[in-house]
């Protein structure tokens, strides 16, 4: 007899290796490697000629591409237009959808509501607890004034015994809250281990496929943010959603990073309140409420989240250092990308900077990834260093080169109305504009080519001008845009 096989596994890249180490030899994680006892598979007789005993094998038929019959599964659409569009336009039905978030971040209270307005519009929905009994979830629903028929609520963690509640509903969707709690009698592990998640998360799979019932999979995550269990997990899955925001802030965002069925870095827009998460339909103009007009050191950036694009306050603050190295603080940009731009300040430009600290933050709680913003955090570095102001009706788009030059971002267009909508009668863009992108109405863009070029324009100096420190600027007056 064949005997039970244990290893260890990475819960981070999924790594095996025979013997528990502290750190996983791939990845470089500490303390991701988790024992995994896996039973060996039961020995099949065979016929003569290699028939199994199990009676006929059902296998698929290759199919020419032009005979397979076109068939249009119409999305359930939600009634929450910020949740659809992250998913691509609805909930596909079948799809397996997995959703992340730090605790406390708004998970459960999302998908609670998302259960409510699908049981309304759509059908049964089944609502899998494994951490909260049903009167637990019964006193949220009531704080969120929900109370629909066709929503049914069960705490269990047996996947058999899930399964089985499924069959019963016969629900149009089922959420698991959380995979991590959830188990199967299958294997011997504990609940939460490698080996239960991919096994838990291949069955449920296999079930909504079958089924065509919608399966919601809610994720732990790890101390860096990601998902927790190996990266099987998102493998397996249609669409992965992660929901982001800063706990001291009431806005949410959730985010695609996998979709299937749709384009992926879609982002859809929520506020926390009372009464739950209320989806914010113009997301450029909440974040841009509070806004000091006429405060050096800010800058207002067009960044683009999937196929919306968001009007983002980004401000800075230089101050005189008291440290032999200077820092360099970013908040909801990458440190590596403010280093880049602070360089090129100093090579390009001319601006001191080794005596200063320099603090970055993106107003809102909002994470800024695509190098569109260098030309903002550039203007608005500049703008905190020389204590002059950002025209009010100005708006920032440009990718900074380490020649200091400016170059071509997407989306342009989209860019450029979304600001013009909102007021703005200038933009400060990249002289190479890519093909396609005509230049919408309402709104006169000022290409410059060097950032040299887009500091003279954003930050005019005046005669005898003085910096912050009581010394006249260094900025030169040769070449335009």
């Amino acid at each position: 007899m064949a005997k039970a096989q244990t290893y260890y596994q990475c819960e981070n890249c999924g790594r095996k290796t025979p013997r528990y180490m502290g750190r996983c030899p791939a990845c470089g994680e500490w303390n991701t490697l988790k024992e995994v006892i896996e039973e060996p598979p039961e020995p099949v007789k065979k016929r003569s000629g290699g028939s199994s005993n199990a009676g006929p094998t059902l296998r698929s038929t290759p199919m020419r591409l032009k005979d397979i019959p076109a068939k249009d599964d119409a999305r359930w659409v939600v009634p929450v237009e910020e949740f659809s569009r992250v998913l691509g336009g609805g909930i596909v039905p079948g799809s397996v959808v997995l959703v992340g978030g730090d605790p406390g971040i708004g998970k459960t209270t999302l998908l609670t509501q998302i259960a409510a307005v699908v049981a309304e519009s759509v059908g049964k929905v089944l609502y899998v607890s494994g951490e909260e009994s049903v009167r637990q979830i019964k006193m949220r629903a009531e704080r969120l004034q929900i109370n629909s028929e066709n929503l049914y609520l069960v705490t269990e963690t047996n996947l058999e015994a899930i399964l089985d509640h499924a069959q019963t509903v016969q629900p149009q969707l089922m959420i698991v809250d959380s995979i991590q709690t959830t188990y199967s009698d299958d294997k011997p592990s504990s609940a939460g281990t490698v080996s239960q998640i991919r096994e838990c998360t291949a069955r449920l799979q296999i079930f909504a496929k079958s089924s065509g019932t919608a399966v919601f999979l809610v994720g732990h995550v790890t101390k860096e943010g990601m998902i927790a269990g190996p990266r099987v997990l998102e493998h397996i899955v249609d669409t992965v959603l992660y929901l982001e925001g800063d706990s001291f802030q009431a806005y949410r965002l959730l985010r695609s990073v996998k979709n299937r069925f749709g384009a992926t870095s879609e982002v859809g827009v929520f506020e926390m309140r009372d009464v739950g998460m209320a989806e914010v339909s113009n997301p450029s103009e909440a974040f841009l409420a509070e806004r000091l007009v006429n405060a050096p050191g800010s800058g207002i950036v067009v960044t683009m989240e999937g196929t919306r694009p968001l009007l983002v306050e980004v401000q800075a603050l230089a101050s005189a250092t008291a440290y032999p190295n200077p820092r360099r603080t970013a908040n909801g940009v990458d440190s590596n990308r403010l280093q880049l731009v602070t360089a090129v300040l100093s090579r390009r430009v001319g601006m001191r900077l080794f005596d200063q600290d320099v603090f970055v933050n993106v107003i809102g709680g909002l994470t800024i990834d695509e190098p569109a913003a260098d030309l903002a955090i550039a203007v608005a570095i500049a703008s905190s260093v020389w204590d002059r102001p950002v025209p009010a009706d100005l708006a920032i788009i440009g990718e900074i080169g380490l020649s200091g030059e400016l170059r071509a971002v997407s989306q342009l267009s989209a860019r450029l109305r979304e600001a013009s909508k909102l007021g703005f009668k200038r933009c400060l863009i990249p002289k190479t504009v890519r093909r396609g992108d005509p230049m919408p109405e309402g709104i006169k863009a000022i290409p410059c080519r060097r950032l040299m070029d887009a500091l003279q324009f954003a930050l005019p100096r005046e005669a005898g001008a003085k910096d912050g420190k009581g010394q006249v600027d260094t900025v030169p007056d040769d070449g335009g845009g």
